[in-house]
C-alpha cells in the first residue's frame, strides 16, 4: 500500500512514487499499525529534515517507530517547516543555527528554534502562510504563484512538483507575495544559509 509520506511545501502529506533527497519526521510516531497516517500531523514541534543514509542504519518504514516522511530536497524542507537534524545532517544543522544567530543577533538551542517555526508554520492545523516583496526574498523562498508553489532561485521562479522543478519563469522584479516559507527560515536563508537543491531546479534554472 503506498504510504502518504511525501512532504509538499504546504506542508501537506501526501501519496506519490516519486523519489526525494530527504527523509524527515515531525517529532514521533502519528501512523497506526495499518501504516495509515492518524488524525495527527505532528507528534511534537520537532519537524526535521534528515539525510537517507546515516551510519548504515536501516528502518522499517512507519514501523513501531517514528513516522517516516520523504521530502523532494531542503528547499521543500524549509518551506514546510522542516529545519536540518542535529544528528545525522549535525554541520548543515550548525550551519542553520549559526545563520539564525546573524539573523536576530543571539544563539538559539534547537527546542527554542522549534517553538518560533511551529508558531510560524501553523495556523491551527493549517498551514500559516506569510507575505513579503519578492524583491527582498532570497533565493531558495518559496511563494504561491497562480494558486502553486514556486521556490526563488536567481532570476528565476521555479514551480514545484512531486517529481521537480518542472517549469521556470522570470522573477518579478517586485510586488508581494504569498510566502510559503516561514519568516525566521526566510531571515536564515538571507543569512547565509545554502540548502540542498534537487538536481532539477539547476535544469530549469
Amino acid at each position: 500500500m503506498p504510504l502518504q509520506s511525501r512532504v509538499t511545501p504546504y506542508g501537506k502529506l501526501i501519496v506519490d512514487g516519486a523519489r526525494g533527497l530527504f527523509m524527515g519526521n515531525r517529532g514521533g510516531r502519528i501512523h497506526d499499525d495499518a501504516q495509515r497516517l492518524t488524525a495527527r500531523r505532528w507528534a511534537s514541534k520537532q519537524w526535521i529534515c534528515c539525510a537517507l543514509d546515516f551510519k548504515s542504519r536501516h528502518r522499517k518504514v512507519w514501523g513501531n517507530g517514528y513516522t517516516e516522511l520523504f521530502l523532494l530536497d531542503e528547499v521543500t524542507a524549509l518551506a514546510a517547516g522542516h529545519r536540518p537534524c542535529f544528528e545525522c545532517r549535525r554541520s548543515h544543522a550548525i550551519a542553520f543555527s549559526q545563520a539564525w544567530s546573524r539573523a536576530y543577533g543571539h544563539r538559539l538551542r534547537a527546542p527554542e528554534m522549534d517553538a518560533v517555526l511551529h508558531a510560524e508554520r501553523l495556523d491551527g492545523r493549517a498551514k500559516r502562510t506569510h507575505h513579503g516583496n519578492i524583491a527582498d526574498l532570497p533565493d531558495a523562498a518559496m511563494m504561491v504563484c497562480e494558486g502553486t508553489a514556486f521556490a526563488i532561485r536567481g532570476k528565476t521562479i521555479l514551480r514545484w512538483s512531486p517529481a521537480g522543478y518542472v517549469e521556470s519563469r522570470e522573477r518579478p522584479s517586485s510586488g508581494i507575495v504569498e510566502l510559503l516559507t516561514p519568516p525566521s527560515i526566510v531571515e536564515v536563508l538571507s543569512n547565509g544559509y545554502v540548502p540542498r537543491w534537487h538536481p532539477s531546479a539547476i535544469a530549469s534554472g
